[in-house]
């Protein structure tokens, strides 16, 4: 059993004030019991995050930043894919952030009408558009073969020039960006998304490009995802009570695992870093060391 929690820690004032307060028992019983792996060391401007690196190298595919396919993995088939994401940017006077809202009731319907609306200009680019869920469709193209994108989870809230695709074959998709821009400015989807008051789509965001390697890959962690939404919105006080949700359940049920003499590892990801810890058999001097008790779990989240 594989546990892979990504947001476990954030760069920010707000969660560097309220983890102190996470007493996590689980997670530091586990974490007594558990060898620490190398770090998987990076910082808060690679396009790829940590818990992205630490999804691949579990399932043995190559780490390449921005290049992790992410969405090939989704789509199950060869060939290169993408995400592409669905959203709504605001404009401000001197740059364009991704909005950190998630679109709120954008049905089905809604999304595949803007994505037939959408395919034919990506069609003109050899791009493909697939269906996958509301806010999220998948894309295949030879133009998604090395390109680095950066991930969503980077740009939300964010400058998107400061992440926006620097290759030179990224060209055609900023076209694409702007076309699309100027589509959906009256599309009948966003006039009756207006009309109820909720945010218009007014672009879209690529990211998890790339191809899947031809050897088979390892079964994949359980990944917790109950820490992104609070993250990204940085609602501290939702990240606690996630945390401490999470481990009463998931940490629990890794540590119940362990407890039962099955392999088990935990991936604890930040923004900059992420840390795997496995079931190894301890030496007498980490049994020793821990009978004097160990640090709280807050004094090794917030490294990373």
């Amino acid at each position: 059993m594989h546990l892979l929690i990504p947001f476990a820690f954030c760069a920010s004032e707000g969660c560097d004030s309220v983890l102190p307060t996470l007493p996590l028992p689980t997670l530091q019983k586990l974490l007594t019991r558990l060898t620490p792996e190398p770090l998987d060391a990076g910082d808060e401007y690679s396009l790829s995050t940590p818990h992205e690196r630490a999804l691949a190298r579990s399932l043995g595919i190559r780490t390449l930043d921005g290049c992790i396919p992410l969405a090939a993995l989704q789509a199950c088939k060869s060939g290169a894919w993408a995400f592409v994401t669905p959203c709504h940017w605001l404009v401000g006077a001197n740059h364009i952030d991704m909005s950190g809202q998630a679109l709120q009731d954008f049905t089905p319907q809604e999304s595949q009408s803007v994505l037939e609306a959408m395919q034919p200009y990506f069609a003109e680019d050899g791009i493909t558009l697939h269906y996958d869920q509301p806010d999220r469709w998948l894309a295949c193209g030879d133009i998604f073969h090395g390109l680095p994108t950066a991930s969503l989870d980077r740009v939300v809230g964010r400058n998107v020039d400061n992440w926006m695709p620097r290759a030179p074959a990224a060209a055609k998709l900023r076209r694409l960006q702007n076309e699309m821009q100027m589509l959906l400015y009256h599309h009948p989807v966003n006039d009756a998304r207006m009309a109820r008051g909720v945010l218009p789509i007014n672009s879209f965001w690529l990211s998890g490009t790339g191809a899947l390697p031809d050897a088979a890959l390892q079964p994949p962690p359980i990944v917790a995802s109950g820490l992104r939404e609070a993250a990204l919105n940085e609602d501290w006080a939702a990240w606690a009570l996630a945390w401490t949700a999470l481990d009463a359940t998931q940490c629990a049920a890794l540590l119940e695992a362990l407890e039962h003499g099955e392999p088990c590892q935990l991936t604890l990801c930040g923004e900059r870093h992420a840390q795997t810890f496995t079931a190894h058999p301890q030496s007498l001097l980490k049994r020793f060391m821990n009978l004097f008790g160990t640090p709280p779990p807050s004094d090794l989240l917030k490294q990373l």
